[in-house]
């Protein structure tokens, strides 16, 4: 249970974060979107207009649910708390961190939903879509971090001092 799992809303700044925290501790970095990409050989944005939504959560879940890794950062995608098994194997493996932001926030930082590859329901709205993962994201945190009005080096020494990190062998 060595690695710091990432979730949060598309636009959290999950990857960012991710990659800094990862250097400053000496562990590797994942970004599980880099990976789906990789394995479907397209954009998820791509992924999501072919294959359809909930093939997309499925390909989603069976990808953070394969994971076996030690002493790493993993990024999870927004949509990764909809995958049970996924987070409870990701539970079982590190601990899981919530980079929290309010609503009005996200919309500023997020563009155009089906462009990034946000896996949003037909007639949902970007406030529903919050709402409902806030939920998840609550729900599955080991810790949770205030995001708003942070910067990147105030994040990860936030995450630093919340995580008990194993002992180097």
């Amino acid at each position: 249970m060595n690695n710091i799992v990432l979730i949060g809303m598309p636009g959290s700044g999950k990857s960012t974060v991710g990659v800094v925290l990862a250097k400053n501790i000496g562990y590797d970095f994942l970004d599980s979107d880099l990976v789906i990409q990789a394995k479907e050989n397209k954009k998820l944005h791509e992924i999501i207009s072919e294959k359809g939504l909930e093939d997309f959560l499925k390909i989603e879940e069976a990808v953070n649910a394969s994971f076996s890794v030690e002493h790493t950062v993993i990024a999870t995608g927004g949509s990764a708390v909809y995958g049970t098994k996924a987070m409870e194997h990701l539970k079982g493996i590190g601990r899981i961190v919530y980079l929290k932001l309010p609503y009005e926030e996200i919309r500023h930082r997020l563009g155009d939903l089906n462009e990034r590859g946000v896996a949003v329901k037909k007639d949902q709205t970007l406030k529903d879509l919050y709402d409902e993962r806030v939920l998840l994201y609550e729900k599955y945190a080991d810790i949770i971090i205030e995001c708003f009005h942070k910067e990147i080096r105030e994040i990860v020494a936030e995450i630093g001092c919340l995580i008990d990190l194993p002992e180097e062998k």
